[in-house]
């Protein structure tokens, strides 16, 4: 597979909002395809699961594909997937979500989102960070900008490279403004790059995400 893997520090570190942007940047110079091979906390609407971040990502895409591509596995409770899975009487394989991602994908650049942090049970028995491993392709890992980063950061960053995995760079996103100066004092800690994300300078974060992915 040729593309990235998205991770963060946990959930709800704006995952979603970072692949959204960088899909549109890339779509402009190439074919893109995303995968949310799974997603939990899905709302049922006409007898059909509304993935929201999988539909987020795919309509990010200059060709969106079916849903029931990007996102095959969706579960109504909010929970890791392992446990929303288990809860509605199936079980989710680490070996059914590979095979979701690489679905249709040979032309592509391909843009995986997994759930949660890199160590949050994404199937039966299975972590993000498996999944990762499985797919062979660098990941980037989202950290939200506030009191506590550098160690979030820090703590990703060694689980990743204790799986092995190569990091393509470490997104810092601004959702609330700040004066804090965790980019400067992350690459006193790191070599792998650091890159700011904020809603209100997207063109700075295209030109420099452009060169590591």
């Amino acid at each position: 597979m040729n593309g990235v893997f998205i991770t963060g520090s946990n959930t709800d570190v704006g995952k979603t909002t970072v692949g959204v942007e960088i899909i549109r940047h890339l779509s402009k110079t190439r074919k893109v395809r995303v995968r949310k091979p799974v997603e939990t906390n899905c709302q049922l609407i006409d007898e059909a699961y509304a993935p929201k971040d999988a539909i987020a990502l795919n309509e990010a895409c200059s060709e969106p594909e079916p849903l029931s591509i990007v996102c095959p596995y969706c579960f109504e409770l909010e929970a890791s997937p392992e446990e929303a899975s288990s809860h509605d009487g199936t079980t989710l394989s680490i070996d059914d979500l590979v095979s979701a991602c690489n679905a249709d994908t040979e032309d592509s650049f391909v843009v995986v989102e997994g759930a949660g942090g890199l160590y949050s049970p994404i199937a039966d028995a299975s972590l993000n960070s498996d999944l990762a491993k499985r797919l062979q392709v660098p990941i980037v890992i989202v950290i939200r900008d506030e009191l506590g980063a550098i160690s979030q950061a820090l703590l990703t960053i060694e689980a990743a490279k204790k799986n092995k995995l190569s990091v393509s760079c470490v997104v810092l996103n601004a959702i609330q403004a700040n004066n804090l100066c965790n980019k400067e004092a992350l690459t006193a800690y790191t070599k792998i790059p650091v890159v700011s994300f904020s809603k209100k300078n997207l063109e700075l974060f295209y030109s420099e995400i452009e060169g590591l992915i």
